[in-house]
Order: C-alpha cells, then structure tokens, then sequence
C-alpha cells in the first residue's frame, strides 16, 4: 500500500492539517532551514563559532531528515513520535547555543519551532489514537 493510502486510513484529529498544508509548510521552511543552518555549519568550519553550537542544528537536521523514512516507509509511529522529539527539543537547543553568537540565526528558527510544535501534538496524538 503506498504510504499516503495508510497515512490517509490512520486516525487523526479533526484538526489535521491536509497533505498541501505540510508540504506547503515545509517548502517554506526548508529554505529557511538550508540559509541559516548552513551559515552556522560554515561559520563552525571557518572556527568563528564553537563546534558545541553548531551540534545542536546538526543533531536536528538528522532527526528532521530521518522523520519520513521512519513515519512514511518504516511506518514505526512510536519511533517516528520520539524522532519528532528530538527535532522539538534541539530547535529550542539551537536557539539557547546561537543566540548570544548571531541572534538572527535564533529568530528565524521561531516559525520552524512553531510548525514542530504543532506536528509534535500532531505526532504524539497520531500515535496515541493508533496504539
């Protein structure tokens, strides 16, 4: 069964967002993402930040990359629900390490922060009206 025909038959709150919500969302924020996590990862090759700051985005990117694979073609709902965890808790991680280096890398991750809020209680209701 492809992935959207058992997305689709899951049990979702009334509030969920359609498919061209999120993708819409994400193609949003992705850029986003792209612009000021690549200027803290080249800012961290070029030794002008600590690598301690550039982990948090490096951990969040991974956990933000693998949630698909895990949710989507995996189809492991708990794990996908402990993945969007991980992405939640270091957007706020990132936040606390950048914001005494480049205050606006910190500002422009608040719609991103926002949107995983909402895809985390998303995500953690998904889970529970599936156990």
């Amino acid at each position: 069964m492809p992935w959207i025909d058992w997305y689709n038959a899951l049990a979702k709150p009334t509030w969920t967002p359609s498919p061209a919500t999120i993708r819409l969302m994400w193609a949003i924020l992705y850029p986003v993402i792209i612009v000021s996590f690549g200027f803290v990862f080249v800012q961290a090759i070029r030794r002008k930040l600590p690598w301690a700051v550039a982990l948090p985005f490096a951990i969040n990117l991974v956990a933000n990359l693998l949630f698909m694979p895990i949710f989507a073609d995996l189809r492991n709902i708990p794990l996908a629900t402990a993945d969007i965890l991980i992405v939640w808790a270091t957007i706020i991680w990132c936040g606390v390490r950048i914001w005494p280096h480049h205050r606006w890398v910190g500002v422009v991750q608040v719609p991103y922060f926002v949107w995983v809020s909402i895809a985390t209680v998303l995500q953690i209701s998904v889970t529970v009206m599936n156990w």
